[in-house]
Parts: C-alpha cells; structure tokens; sequence
C-alpha cells in the first residue's frame, strides 16, 4: 500500500481540469498516491508482444476539412502513450511526455471496463447467480433506498435510473459529491451516500453514465466472491493473462473495499495485453474465462426505453455513422484515455493521454474516434 497521498486539494484540482502540463503528466504517472492503493500481482511468464513485420508507418485522416497526420494528432491532443496491435502483434508503439515502458498510468474510468470482464468472470463462475438478481441479494445495505429494486444488470449497464449529474467541473454534481464522499476514508460511506440519493424513473427506464453505479457494482462483487476485487483480477487475469508488470487499484479506506469506478494504474503495454484478452472473447491461455457470448453482449448499444444508447457492460461504442467502427467498443477515461477493441478487423488501440480537461469543454483535440479508424484503415 502506498504510503503518502497527494494532498485532497490536489485531487479536486485534478477533476476539476485545473492541472498545468507538467503537473498533469505527474499525476497520471502517480496517481496511486492520491488515495489507498493495493497492487494488483502479476505471476508467471509475460505474454510477449511481438513486432509486426509490417509496422504502421503512416497514418492521415482529415477533421472539419484539414488534413492531419500521425505526429498532429500526438502533439495535438497531449498524448503520453500509444500502443497500435494487430492480430496481437505490434504495429505503434510510442512514448511521449517523459513516461517510459514501466511508467503505470492512470486509467481513470477504463477501469470501468475492467470490472465488466471480472464481472463476466464471477458470472461464469456462479459467484453471480444471474444478472437478473437484485444487488441487495449480495449487498443487503442496498434493499432500501434509491437501489431498492436495481438488479445487477442495471448496474452492469448503467439503466439503474438514480437521478445523477457527472459533470466533473461543477463542485455542485453528483459526481463531486461523490469525490468528496470517497475523500472521507471511510468505509462503507460510498455505499451510504449512493443508496441515499432519488430515483428519476423505475430500473431499467433511463440511461445515464453514473460512475456511482460503478462504485457500487463493485461492492456487489466483493460481497459475491469474497474477497478482495483487486485480487480477484489478479487470480483471473493478470497473472494468468502474462502482464509484464503489477498494476495497482485504489481502495475506499486502508485496506478497504476496491474503489470500481476509477483508480486502475497499469502500463501501456499491460493495457494492451488486457485489450488482446477482450478481443479473444475472454480467453486466457486458451481458456475461456467469461461466458460464452460476453464480450459480444457487452460490445453493442444497449436499447433502452425503445431507443438505442451507445453503452454496453461498463464499454462505450464508437459512432456507427463511421463504417470503419461497425463492431468495435471502447473503454473510456477522462481526459483522454482508451482502449479501443475491434474483433472483427483484429486491431488493439491503447491511448493514454495527458490533456487539460476531464471532458471535452471546446474542440481544442482532434477527434479520437477519427484517428482510430484512420489506424484501422492503414491497417487492412
């Protein structure tokens, strides 16, 4: 466990897209300090990464009628670490800003992601009845209050319908309140302020990014399999998946439960190898390790009070509108953070990225989305 945190303001600086350049790049860099952290172990061989005898060598895509190459959209949209792999091979790889192969970077909400494979995993192996079940069945504490009626799918998709705001620049929104809830140290308080809160409509009725859905999923796969989340991705996936290095994961309190929604630092390569798994379907060293159709229930749009919303199990899904991106899904973390997995095409991209706000407040980036399916076309 880490032994000295940055201090509270720095984490509020942090979400509130107030950081300097050469800060921002310390703190994606460091951000096990920040709170309780435990290592999540690697054990045994390292998958290896090789080389592809055909590197990507150029890559050119266009935005609002101007031309871009590979270097623009490094420079441009402050990235730290770029990792291209296709058919599990190496086609990019870069390391900007000062950070180096062994540098862990902060995941932010790709951790999300994350925790949708454990969950496939506790599922596959009965620690999860059904996706059907109520959370309170593992989380009695849930049984009343705003999750009352949610089931594990609704927290899994993010349609619990609990009135929420996510806005990271407002010290007013539910996402802060809920900052300031984790900074208390206390276990068990996440749990608390997020039961508490009001419900906009019936489970199952509205779609809404809720970080706080996430916080919670992860009490409810603690309490499934017993133990801690952290060690339990390092029983499941990383050790047996050949990471190179330990990531680490932050926890509520010293020694507390993991905190789900954020907080996963890991290596761009690691990254990576987590991606190559996703894209397998779930399969480590040949073993399938969630079910069946997992990834590909989780890697499409959701339709949600009739209407399609671009969410799947904790993975975002690329604008269809771009042909190129038909099939893939994202994990996604703030300020510029991905892990971009298209089975059908082959290909693995694990941007890590050190920009000035959490969101996207003024088109002053190029478009990932674009730049990937620049990558995947360079690559057919």
């Amino acid at each position: 466990m880490s032994s000295s945190y940055l201090s509270v303001a720095d984490f509020r600086t942090f979400l509130s897209g107030n950081m300097r350049p050469g800060v921002a790049v310390h703190t994606f860099s460091h951000s096990d300090q920040m709170f309780p952290s435990r290592e999540v172990r690697r054990a045994g061989p390292v998958r290896v990464l090789s080389a592809r005898r055909q590197p990507l060598a150029d890559v050119r895509f266009e935005q609002e009628g101007r031309g871009f190459d590979l270097n623009d959209f490094l420079a441009t949209n402050r990235v730290a670490g770029l990792l291209v792999l296709k058919d599990g091979d190496v086609a990019l790889e870069s390391y900007e800003l000062g950070i180096a192969p062994e540098t862990r970077w902060a995941s932010c909400s790709m951790a999300k992601s994350v925790l949708s494979m454990l969950v496939g995993v506790a599922v596959r192996e009965g620690a999860i009845r059904s996706l059907d079940d109520l959370a309170s069945r593992y989380v009695p504490m849930l049984a009343s209050g705003a999750y009352e009626q949610v089931t594990v799918r609704h927290l899994l998709t993010m349609t619990t319908a609990v009135s929420w705001d996510e806005t990271y620049t407002n010290p007013e929104s539910d996402r802060r309140r809920l900052l300031e809830c984790q900074m208390t140290l206390r276990p068990g308080a996440v749990i608390r302020h997020m039961s508490s809160l009001r419900r906009a409509g019936p489970p199952g009725s509205i779609w809404k990014y809720n970080t706080g859905d996430s916080y919670v999923l992860g009490a409810v796969m603690e309490a499934a399999i017993g133990g801690s989340l952290v060690d339990y991705l390092s029983e499941k996936i990383w050790a047996p998946g050949g990471m190179e290095r330990d990531a680490t994961w932050w926890l509520d309190s010293p020694g507390g439960m993991a905190v789900a929604g954020s907080g996963m630092s890991a290596t761009l390569r690691d990254y990576g190898r987590f991606g190559q798994i996703v894209l397998e379907g779930g399969r480590v060293n040949g073993k399938q390790i969630v079910p069946e159709n997992w990834v590909a229930e989780g890697g499409v749009p959701q339709i949600v009070s009739g209407s399609p919303v671009p969410y799947g199990y904790q993975w975002w899904i690329p604008p269809q509108s771009e042909p190129l991106h038909v099939g893939a899904f994202q994990a996604e973390g703030v300020f510029g953070q991905y892990i971009y997995v298209h089975p059908r095409e082959r290909v693995v991209i694990v941007l890590l990225s050190a920009r000035s706000k959490p969101s996207v407040v003024s088109r002053v980036e190029l478009i990932d989305e674009t730049f990937f399916a620049a990558v995947v076309r360079a690559l057919q």
